[in-house]
């Protein structure tokens, strides 16, 4: 858990202090409200192996600012949170890279964390262990960019990935709504 809670620390400084941050440039240095997360918790990483499709389709995804996005729905994860068995797809994109992109929308969703929902990004080269076997950490769940500053572009859940129950884990919602901000 000392890794997550380095990486977010290396979150919170760029987000402060970089000109490139998503934050809008009034809400950086002093200004800023820091991000806020659960607490870390082992329960929410799993070992898990990507149930391959057999026949990967190619998704369109719409995206927050009336675009799209396409990726291959490659597999699924199926696990199980506070007893309720659950699935999530995993995308690749379509650009060519072996990364999975596991978007999630959740009971937590508009409430306690980002409405359009949250990502994951699992790295081959950091998250997979064996052949299909991955390590799915929801303690690294983060909010897209568009959750801070609505000039970016993010693409939106797919509805395969909207669950029922809460995953308390990861980041919350920004504390500051941008949406409103002028």
């Amino acid at each position: 858990m000392q890794a997550i809670e380095q990486n977010r620390d290396r979150k919170e400084r760029y987000f402060r202090e970089n000109q490139r941050s998503p934050i809008p440039p009034e809400l950086r240095g002093e200004d800023f409200p820091g991000l806020d997360y659960y607490e870390a918790d082992a329960d929410y990483r799993y070992r898990l192996e990507l149930e391959r499709y057999d026949d990967p389709e190619t998704v369109t995804v719409e995206t927050t600012a009336d675009g799209e996005q396409t990726y291959r729905r490659v597999g699924r994860f199926r696990f199980a949170v506070d007893g309720a068995e659950v699935s999530l797809d995993a995308f690749q994109p379509t650009d060519g890279s072996d990364r999975l992109w596991v978007p999630f929308r959740d009971a937590t969703s508009g409430d306690e964390t980002y409405g359009a929902g949250r990502y994951i990004d699992l790295e081959p080269a950091e998250d997979k262990l064996d052949d299909d076997t991955w390590v799915l950490d929801l303690n690294q769940a983060y909010n897209p960019t568009c959750a801070y500053n609505p000039m970016y572009e993010c693409p939106l859940v797919p509805s395969s990935n909207w669950l029922d129950v809460p995953i308390e884990a990861g980041e919350r919602d920004f504390p500051v709504d941008v949406h409103t901000q002028h």
